[in-house]
């Protein structure tokens, strides 16, 4: 007789699926306006307070990366990693950089559009 709480030895766990706004702690929006193609930047000297596991995977990976590749590196839906990046500027952790100026060449330019391109096709 099995009962219905025993699992096949040989079945694979089940990955428990962790809601959006369990991350984000109920917020969709994030308190800094970040398009997709923003490059992020890591504050030199900055100490903030301890985060979450899935705030400091952002953290880890997000230099020199855009949104974009932020979101597809840590498998996170944009939205939940734009929150996350906002908080994270806010605490002084990262900062934007300045993506496109009048004196960005046509070279910079197709570089952050493939860049970005790149990491919405590996989200």
């Amino acid at each position: 007789m099995t009962n219905s709480h025993d699992h096949d030895p040989d079945e694979a766990p089940r990955p428990r699926l962790i809601r959006s706004y369990t991350i984000t702690s109920g917020r969709t929006a994030a308190a800094v306006d970040l398009p997709m193609e923003a490059t992020l930047r890591l504050q030199a000297g900055a100490e903030g307070p301890v985060l979450s596991p899935v705030a400091a995977q952002v953290l880890e990976v997000c230099d020199r990366r855009s949104v974009a590749e932020v979101s597809a590196l840590t498998k996170q839906p944009i939205g939940v990693t734009r929150v996350l990046l906002g908080d994270l500027i806010e605490q002084g952790l990262i900062r934007i950089q300045a993506t496109i100026t009048e004196k960005t060449s046509t070279d910079e330019r197709l570089e952050l559009m493939e860049r970005t391109l790149r990491g919405l096709r590996n989200y």
